[in-house]
């Protein structure tokens, strides 16, 4: 869900102008997934922007405060939520952790590290949200430890109806700096992208999982 449309226009200008955000309609991109597609969105790029990534970092803050208060601890989902989620932990002056998709396999085999009490309120960080699999699968850590987590906040959704389902099923507050709809409104109203590129973009949000160029 977006809470400020102001930000979600901002957000999407913000990761074109980086090409932290590629729109490549005549081509594709393939996936982790195998997933092929038009759109490829790599938000680890924010950090070498020093102004951008205080603005995300700060509207990201804001809306952590805004809609869940100020939780015990900042989590983080690793690795491309790490960076981020530290900025967002010290700009509220909070302690910071991060989640793997899956415990290590040697040493203490932490899947979550950092410091995290059974109790403590956490406030989840993402990157990006697609399917929302792995977002959530680091909830599920959280809470099997004990955490209680209030939400997520994420810069950016690709706003899949799967993604979308399941947030809903687990009953997972989340809420994203920007999202497809503005990213594609943005591309339309700055001629970024042309009738036809626009019709590719659409079709494959239709069923990203089937489509082939």
């Amino acid at each position: 869900m977006i809470l400020n449309k102001d930000t979600a226009q901002k957000t999407a200008e913000l990761l074109l102008q980086i090409n932290a955000i590629k729109l490549e309609p005549e081509n594709h991109f393939t996936w982790a997934s195998g997933w092929k597609s038009p759109i490829y969105c790599d938000n680890r790029i924010i950090l070498s922007y020093p102004t951008i990534r205080n603005y995300i970092r700060e509207e990201i803050a804001k809306q952590v405060e805004t809609l869940y208060g100020k939780p015990d601890v900042i989590a983080g989902v690793a690795t491309g939520a790490i960076g981020i989620g530290i900025l967002v932990a010290e700009y509220l002056g909070l302690p910071f952790i991060y989640v793997r998709p899956e415990a290590k396999s040697h040493g203490r085999q932490n899947q979550i590290e950092g410091q995290l009490e059974t109790d403590q309120t956490v406030v989840v960080i993402e990157d990006l949200i697609s399917t929302g699999n792995s977002s959530l699968n680091a909830v599920e850590a959280l809470e099997s430890a004990g955490a209680k987590v209030r939400g997520m906040v994420a810069i950016f959704t690709y706003g899949f109806d799967l993604g979308i389902q399941n947030f809903e099923t687990k009953n997972i507050s989340l809420h994203t700096l920007s999202d497809y709809t503005n990213l594609i409104k943005l591309a339309v109203n700055s001629d970024y992208i042309n009738e036809d590129q626009l019709h590719t973009l659409m079709e494959w949000r239709k069923d990203p999982s089937i489509w082939k160029q």
